[in-house]
């Protein structure tokens, strides 16, 4: 696998930042019946490239999500990033290609210790870096994400911030170490709509500047006209429609997808 991959650099291919070849995940129940939650997958991320997985809950998308960071492991197929398998790193080699990809979960809330200040958060991705350096670059990331000014915001309690506040923070710190892809798990859900608009028009700004690629997962297909290069519709662990984001809005070929858009509501300019 990893020598197809050179093959292919060899050849002046430009490789995918981020592939998953095949990946099917299972959970057995309590009462012993199986549920299939991702079923064969194949999804591709290209370096700066936003792909939005849309799909109602319980489609598989959070999962698939988690296979993609090697944080649940599949029970078949591959996940390669840069060409490189994913799934065959361990120890140092895993946590030093996992700079390569963060996460910003759904609930910023739940995903921050609550006995740690924002300082220590964001501190855990540069701790080997000086004290010094590690306060610059903390502040300097808050200011970035709209919190400013920064250094009034490192000294406090994730319970003292805002659900809209949290999720910039949650943003800062998988900025803080410069990754080339976020997983981005439902970052909008806790958002009312003046601070969605917010995070998604931050989120563009670093994918124009830092070249940072997006996996974007979403119930809302409205997300992913706005801010999707291409977009995967997921139905019940498999990928039902996918394809470049104006082409499968404006054209849906799967009655799921059809489903989906219907479900937008709309407001007659008439009145």
């Amino acid at each position: 696998m990893i020598c197809a991959a050179a093959d292919n650099s060899a050849r002046g291919e430009k490789l995918p930042l981020l592939e998953l070849r095949g990946v099917s995940k299972s959970f057995r129940r309590p009462g012993g019946s199986v549920v299939h939650a991702v079923k064969s997958v194949d999804l591709t991320v290209a370096h700066g490239e936003t792909v939005a997985l849309v799909g109602e809950s319980g489609s598989g998308k959070s999962t698939l999500g988690r296979i993609a960071l090697c944080l649940t492991p599949p029970d078949a197929g591959s996940v390669l990033l840069s060409g490189q398998s994913f799934l065959a790193l361990s120890g140092e080699e895993l946590r030093t290609a996992r700079t390569a990809i963060q996460p910003v979960f759904q609930d910023p809330g739940s995903s921050f210790n609550p006995r740690r200040t924002i300082r220590e958060h964001l501190g855990q991705a540069t701790r080997r870096l000086p004290v010094e350096e590690r306060e610059r670059i903390g502040v300097e990331l808050l200011d970035k994400v709209g919190l400013r000014p920064g250094r009034s915001y490192m000294s406090r309690y994730p319970h003292e911030l805002s659900g809209g506040q949290r999720q910039r923070v949650a943003v800062a710190r998988a900025l803080a170490i410069e990754p080339q892809l976020i997983v981005a798990d439902e970052p909008l859900s806790g958002a009312d709509v003046s601070i969605r608009g917010q995070i998604l028009n931050l989120l563009s700004d670093l994918r124009n500047e830092r070249h940072v690629a997006y996996l974007m997962i979403t119930h809302d297909i409205t997300i992913a006209r706005a801010f999707a290069h291409r977009v995967a519709v997921m139905k019940e662990g498999e990928i039902v429609e996918s394809g470049p984001a104006e082409q499968v809005l404006r054209n849906p070929q799967h009655p799921y997808t059809k489903r989906l858009l219907d479900a937008i509501p709309w407001i007659d300019a008439r009145h």
